[in-house]
C-alpha cells in the first residue's frame, strides 16, 4: 500500500491543507490519561487501554477528582496536548510516531491514538473524551499525517541530504579549528626556540642585519610558482622542498585531503542526527491506521 495511512471507510478531509501546514486546528477535550500498550496498532489493544483508563478515572471520580480538560492542537508537526488556561505543553506527539488512531462509534465522544514515546521508545495509548466530535478529531489527525507524509516525500529527501551535508561541514569545521589551534601552538613553540637559539649564538651587542629576501625564520620565502633553489640560506639550511604538482591536488594547506561534502558517507554524520532521520523514515513507512470501532464498554459521565 502506497498510502501513508489506512482506514476502513473513505472520508473527505475537513480542513484546507494551509490550515494544517501553516497553522493548527484546536479542539477541546477531557484527558482520561495514557497507558503503555504492547503493540503499535490494533483495535483490541486500544479497547483494553480504554477499559483500563476508564476504570482508573471512575476511581478518581469517586475520590472527588474531575477529569482534566486539555486543548489539542493538530498540525503537520504533530499533536500537542496543552493546558487550556496556561497553554503549557503537557505532551507533544510527533506524527511519525503516531501509528494508530480510533474513535468510538457508539457515543461519538471517546477517541484514542497510540504514539511511540520519544524518550522510552515505549508505545503509549492516549484516551480522550471529546464531546461528540471524536470522529472529526480522528480524521483531522489522519489528514495531518497525510499532509506530513506527502511533504516528506516531496521535499524530505532534499531536506535529509541538506541536513547531512550541513552536519558533515560542521564536523569538518570543528576538526579544522582543532588542527589550526594545534598548528598555532607548534608555530609559537618554534618561534620561541628560534629566539633562544639566536640569543645563545649571536655575539653580545651585535646585530645581524636580515636580508630583505628572508622571512622571520631567516629563510627564503616560499613561492609555489618559483623554482626550488639549491642555494642554502644565511643560516646554512636548505629551504623547504616545493611540493610536487600531484601532491598539491590531493592535499590541502594543512596536508590533509580536501573535504568534499558531496562524497561523505553516512558514517560521517553525528549519530543523533542520523538516528532522528532514520526514525522519521521508519515511522512514516509504518503509516497511520485510522479506524472507527466500538470500544466504549460503559458510558463515561460527561459531567466528571
Amino acid at each position: 500500500m502506497n498510502r501513508a495511512f489506512s482506514r476502513k471507510k473513505d472520508k473527505t478531509w475537513m480542513h484546507t491543507p494551509e490550515a494544517l501546514s501553516k497553522h493548527y486546528i484546536p479542539y477541546n477535550a477531557k484527558f482520561l490519561g495514557s497507558t503503555e500498550v504492547e503493540q503499535p496498532k490494533g483495535t483490541e489493544v486500544v479497547r483494553d487501554a480504554v477499559r483500563k483508563l476508564k476504570f482508573a478515572r471512575h476511581i478518581k471520580k469517586s475520590e472527588g477528582q474531575k477529569t482534566p480538560k486539555v486543548e489539542l492542537q493538530i498540525s503537520i508537526y504533530g499533536v500537542k496536548i496543552l493546558d487550556p488556561k496556561t497553554k503549557e505543553v503537557q505532551h507533544n506527539c510527533q506524527l511519525h510516531r503516531i501509528s494508530f488512531c480510533a474513535d468510538d462509534k457508539t457515543d461519538k465522544r471517546i477517541f484514542t491514538f497510540i504514539c511511540k514515546d520519544s524518550e522510552s521508545n515505549k508505545h503509549l495509548c492516549y484516551v480522550f473524551d471529546s464531546e461528540k466530535c471524536a470522529e472529526e478529531i480522528t480524521l483531522t489527525i489522519g489528514q495531518a499525517f497525510d499532509l506530513a507524509y506527502r511533504k516528506f516525500l516531496e521535499s524530505g529527501g532534499k531536506d535529509v541530504e541538506t541536513r547531512k551535508q550541513i552536519a558533515g561541514l560542521q564536523k569538518r569545521i570543528q576538526e579544522l579549528e582543532t588542527e589550526n589551534s594545534e598548528l598555532k601552538n607548534k608555530v609559537q613553540d618554534l618561534e620561541n626556540q628560534l629566539r633562544i637559539t639566536q640569543v645563545h649564538t649571536s655575539p653580545a651587542g651585535s646585530v645581524t642585519p636580515k636580508s630583505p629576501s628572508t622571512d622571520i625564520f631567516d629563510m627564503v620565502p616560499f613561492s609555489p610558482i618559483s623554482p626550488q633553489s639549491s642555494t642554502p640560506t644565511r643560516n646554512g639550511t636548505q629551504p623547504p622542498p616545493v611540493p610536487s604538482r600531484s601532491a598539491e591536488i590531493k592535499r590541502d594547506l594543512f596536508g590533509a585531503e580536501p573535504f568534499d561534502p558531496f562524497s561523505c558517507g553516512a558514517g560521517d554524520f553525528p549519530p543523533d542526527i542520523q538516528s532522528k532521520l532514520d526514525e522519521m523514515q521508519e515511522g512514516f513507512k509504518m503509516g497511520l491506521t485510522l479506524e472507527g470501532t466500538v470500544f466504549c464498554l460503559d458510558p463515561l459521565d460527561s459531567r466528571c
